[in-house]
């Protein structure tokens, strides 16, 4: 009975000693699993920040100052610190001197337009090659199979070696000071001058020369006669390039509010040379980046449709110059004055003038013939400028306006001034008023002026009647 008792108890033990030891080995491995998922999805989920040690820091703390400054304008530093934190960079930072005096000023103008933000990124990021490149590891010949490298821009750069100086270069400057910051995460080379890829040195071009709109023979527009209002039919001698539209602006204009529901198209010719739609866009994108005329932007783009029009308009070989008006100018407007019916399209049209001014050409104008009366899209209204405290004032009286920013936006099609002021056209009806008083002062002076020997010369004329 004992022996029985024992062996029971024997197997009941090793029974437990095998479910102790699965239940602990399985309950081992769970935390184990968790812990390790639970790793993986935070790597995922959240990025390392940058180490203080990282070469982008070193760049910003170095004495390459011009370079950092046009990165942190460019807005570059993120795209710079996810490019870090995948791989070791290269970057060829030039000289002070290369970008404070040795660059083009026109250029360097060009880049620091809000609108060329793109081609200034572009400019920035073929300086970085994402692969660590020291000074050892520099090609010895140019007929090496890995001189070119592909730069953070999608573009490639050649580094090539001079046999007779030694000398190290990157595409056409030399590196001037090999290997000047090295940190684990990259190395930074200092080279003589700024390199421009090819695609930035194209925008510049077809920005400064208008190849865009120069490049193709413009036709001219229509010609409609005035008796018929209907099209003329075709010369067989075509207008001469580059002549003006036949069609005058207010007769190419859509149709307002007043007279169509919705603004109709403007007449065009069979092909479109210039694209006035992107053009208009681009100016208003200006418009935004410049700051303190998002009012005139809101109402051009959203509460009327004078950007469809005006782009219309250039397509069709027209310029304009547009008065912007900014932010505080636009708050000082009452609620009468945009309630009425198509106010906002009139208060637009008057700031619109269909010739191509420059700050420039009206302050020269004013300084020579003292006024000058600009016609505008608002017939048969016009507004008045003169000189004005070394600027162009607008206007007369209390509604008038300082020309405040000017050459805002300048293409050779658009021109945009800013001005501290809403202009108004003067009221007919006071003029009218002004004018009927004149006309009755001057008939009353008529009426009470005396006729001396007057009855004289009648009665004396009918006693030559009765007495022959």
């Amino acid at each position: 009975m004992d022996t029985q008792i024992y062996g029971v108890s024997k197997l009941i033990f090793i029974i437990y000693i095998v479910i102790s030891v699965i239940s602990v080995i399985f309950c081992s491995a769970l935390p184990t699993e968790k812990s390790s998922n639970v790793v993986v999805v935070k790597s995922n989920s959240t990025s390392s920040p940058i180490s203080s040690n990282s070469v982008l820091v070193a760049l910003l703390d170095s004495h390459y100052t011009e370079l950092a400054e046009l990165v942190e304008k460019a807005l570059l530093l993120q795209k710079l610190e996810e490019a870090v934190g995948k791989h070791n960079i290269t970057i060829f930072a030039p000289r002070n001197e290369a970008l404070e005096r040795d660059l083009d000023p026109e250029f360097k103008r060009f880049l620091l337009e809000p609108g060329n933000l793109r081609s200034l990124q572009t400019l920035l990021m073929f300086h970085i090659i994402p692969k660590r490149i020291g000074s050892t590891q520099w090609p010895q010949s140019v007929d090496s199979s890995s001189v070119a490298h592909k730069t953070l821009s999608k573009q490639h750069v050649i580094l090539s070696s001079d046999d007779k100086d030694s000398s190290k270069k990157v595409d056409l400057a030399t590196v001037i000071r090999p290997d000047d910051v090295i940190r684990p995460d990259g190395v930074i080379h200092g080279i003589e001058r700024l390199l421009i890829p090819r695609s930035v040195q194209e925008d510049f071009n077809r920005r400064r020369n208008l190849r865009s709109i120069s490049a193709v023979i413009p036709e001219g527009a229509p010609e409609v006669d005035p008796r018929t209002h209907r099209l003329k039919k075709p010369v067989s001698s075509p207008a001469p390039a580059g002549s003006p539209p036949a069609l005058p602006i207010y007769d190419a204009m859509a149709p307002g509010p007043s007279l169509a529901p919705a603004p109709a198209p403007g007449p065009g010719g069979p092909r479109h040379h210039f694209n006035g739609e992107s053009q208009v866009k681009d100016f208003i994108q200006t418009l935004l980046h410049y700051g303190g005329y998002n009012e005139m932007a809101d109402i051009l783009v959203n509460l009327t449709s004078l950007a469809t029009e005006m782009g219309k308009l250039v397509s069709e070989g027209y310029v304009i110059t547009v008065l912007a008006p900014n932010d505080e100018a636009m708050a000082k407007l009452t609620t009468d004055q945009l309630s009425e019916p198509g106010a906002p399209e009139q208060i637009m049209y008057y700031h619109i003038i269909p010739e191509y001014q420059t700050e420039e050409s009206m302050y020269n104008a004013v300084r020579r013939f003292g006024k000058v009366s600009y016609d505008t899209l608002r017939l048969p209204h016009k507004v008045v400028a003169q000189e004005a405290d070394g600027s162009v004032k607008f206007g007369n009286g209390d509604e008038s306006a300082y020309l405040f920013d000017p050459d805002i936006y300048t293409d050779g099609r658009i021109s945009v001034q800013g001005i501290d002021g809403v202009l108004f056209p003067l009221n007919e009806e006071t003029k009218q008023v002004s004018e009927t008083k004149t006309d009755q002062s001057s008939w009353s002076k008529v009426a009470v002026k005396p006729r001396r020997g007057k009855l004289l010369e009648v009665a004396c004329g009918m006693l030559g009647a009765f007495c022959p």
